[in-house]
């Protein structure tokens, strides 16, 4: 080892000015990802040296999520603008939906089996997203399937427009 710190997400923002009330459950979703994003990430932006902490803005901006790479506040310089397409993402996440709103209505009414296996298609979804995230930043962003599990939510949680 070289004795310098890993990269990480230590900071990171949704952009809410196109956000509609979201319900509970969904908030939820995006206070753990956040918590555990900050908790335990690999993130390395292959463009940038030197700097080893990052602040995250996520947004969505004509079908394209964009991840605005800074500096930690206070500062909050920007680093790197990295844009994605969401156009081969639309059917997981549109997927992903169905799926969680039948997790969600089988927690409140159905018996564990029918919950169990329906959670297990819902982390199955949840994963070649997740995947999915990886491959398409992968010549610009380095990170482990943790991280892009918590960012794959993140944008989920971005396209709910009411």
């Amino acid at each position: 080892m070289s004795g310098e710190p890993s990269p990480k997400i230590v900071g990171v923002t949704l952009d809410e000015r196109t956000v509609v009330q979201r319900s509970a459950d969904i908030e939820h979703e995006r206070a753990v990802a956040i918590f555990d994003l900050l908790e335990e990430n690999e993130f390395r932006p292959l463009h940038i040296t030197g700097a080893t902490a990052f602040h995250l803005h996520l947004s969505l901006s004509d079908n394209r999520l964009v991840i605005d790479i800074q500096t930690p506040a206070p500062e909050r310089a920007d680093l790197e603008k990295v844009v994605l397409p969401l156009s081969t993402f639309r059917k997981i996440v549109r997927d992903y939906f169905l799926i969680c709103e039948s997790y969600y209505n089988a927690i409140r009414k159905s018996t564990p089996m029918q919950i169990e296996a329906i959670d297990m298609g819902r982390r199955g979804l949840h994963n070649e997203g997740s995947e999915l995230l990886r491959e398409r930043l992968a010549d610009r962003i380095e990170m482990d399937l943790g991280t892009a599990r918590r960012l794959f939510t993140l944008l989920c949680v971005l396209h709910i427009r009411g």
